[in-house]
């Protein structure tokens, strides 16, 4: 179980032949087109004429630039194509947009907006999102904040500018945890979705993985050697939960592999080991109410929820070799999920519910697939000759981010679920495997 102890799923158990059944249930196997790329122009902000600040207002500008290209939905207009200004107009907070300026540069959408300030330091933000073809607008919205930091509210404007044409929030405004041995020992680190800002949540200098955010974005769950070197699961908390291990309740008797919150957030789904096997329980976040949900001498491990918590996916190896199953969260009505493919570990089930993401293993090297929860349909997302793993779903459900080794050491990347608009967000930091993307907050 070389795997199953240092990644959470199985590695041991190789070159067992499929069984009748699996090749007779050969799913369906799509490759995805690409989705729309929009183009906007995005105006300099009109400042407070009481109070300018060029600088501020370039810098907020280019910071909105960068999360909207991020989320892979727009492409941003040259200013040298405007044929409307540059600057958002003052007073155009009620005015009809000169919709001919903009459709005759191709702009799908235009940004415009203002800034207000007051003597106490805190800044106003009103914007408009313009679809110009139909000379409609599309959002109007204004913030609130105190204090001259502007870079949280340049990602969650461009998220809202991405709704305005999606009908769902872009993910900028978001983060990701993930695992990272850059200053040695193997931590975990938060960043912004793009890669920015990453910093240290711990600094035990011991083995910790598998990062896994609460359902309100305040809390990480996570596993750690940093008791008797043994594997038990601790929280880091920004929020109101209590730091540290959790489960003490449990004992020390048992190893603690990987948990999962449930969307409830009242409970988690649980790998635990007596030293031989590894089942997937149930237990709520005081240890309390403890439920083994499988069984037997098969190794299961790696659950990831349903979005409504109903279902559970899994890996199992009790067919030979690892495959992906889908359970009842009590545990009840297991099925085989993955047939194609002799190896296939490490689900994500996407926020919509609609897909779950894997890795399966093709010549030594792991490729991300994504199959449906029925298993009728199979879509290969990442497919390279380099190992791609560790999938996990932004929020929207319409980016996924995965470490991936095809440059050399493990960075992390996301890529739209049809495997598009593929980015690099870490580099020359060490490795960094174990990707969490984290919720919206609340």
């Amino acid at each position: 179980m070389k795997r199953a102890l240092a990644c959470g799923i199985y590695l041991a158990v190789s070159g067992v032949a499929a069984t009748a059944a699996a090749q007779e249930r050969a799913p369906v196997v799509v490759t995805p087109g690409g989705e729309k790329s929009y183009r906007i122009a995005v105006q300099r902000f009109a400042d407070d004429p009481a109070k300018p600040n060029a600088r501020a207002i370039d810098d907020f500008r280019g910071k909105v630039l960068r999360a909207l290209e991020f989320s892979g939905v727009f492409t941003k207009i040259d200013d040298a194509a405007f044929l409307g200004p540059v600057t958002t107009p003052a007073g155009r907070e009620d005015a009809q947009l000169e919709c001919p300026n903009w459709s005759q540069i191709g702009a799908d959408g235009l940004l415009e907006g203002e800034f207000t300030r007051t003597g106490d330091g805190s800044v106003g933000i009103s914007f408009r999102v313009w679809d110009p073809t139909q000379c409609k607008r599309l959002m109007r919205r204004r913030y609130q904040q105190s204090g001259a930091n502007l870079d949280a509210t340049a990602r969650r404007l461009a998220d809202d500018v991405v709704e305005a044409f999606l009908g769902i929030r872009g993910v900028s405004s978001t983060e990701i945890a993930f695992v990272s041995d850059r200053n040695k020992s193997k931590e975990i680190f938060v960043m912004n979705a793009d890669g920015s800002e990453a910093r240290a949540a711990t600094a035990n200098r011991s083995i910790n993985n598998f990062p896994n955010w609460s359902p309100d974005g305040d809390a990480i769950l996570y596993t750690s050697y940093r008791y008797l070197r043994r594997p038990f699961l601790f929280l880091s908390s920004r929020g109101q939960g209590r730091p540290g291990r959790l489960l003490s309740r449990l004992g020390d008797a048992r190893a603690q592999y990987r948990g999962v919150f449930a969307p409830d957030h009242e409970r988690l789904a649980l790998v635990m080991s007596d030293g031989e096997v590894s089942h997937i329980y149930t237990v709520g976040l005081d240890g309390r109410n403890l439920r083994r949900l499988t069984s037997g001498r098969a190794i299961d491990v790696s659950p990831t929820f349903s979005p409504d918590g109903k279902r559970i996916a899994f890996v199992s190896d009790r067919t030979g070799a690892p495959q992906v199953y889908v359970m009842d969260a009590d545990g009840a009505n297991v099925r085989r999920l993955t047939y194609d493919g002799s190896y296939n570990t490490n689900p994500s089930w996407s926020p919509d519910g609609l897909w779950i993401a894997y890795e399966t293993r093709v010549n030594g090297q792991f490729d991300l697939w994504l199959i449906d929860p029925e298993g009728v349909t199979n879509v290969p997302l990442e497919t390279n000759p380099r190992s791609d793993e560790g999938p996990s779903w932004a929020p929207n459900s319409r980016m996924l981010v995965f470490s991936s080794t095809r440059r050399g050491n493990a960075d992390l990347y996301v890529v739209d679920r049809d495997g598009s608009n593929l980015q690099r967000i870490t580099a020359a930091a060490g490795n960094n495997t174990s990707p969490s993307w984290g919720p919206y907050t609340r």
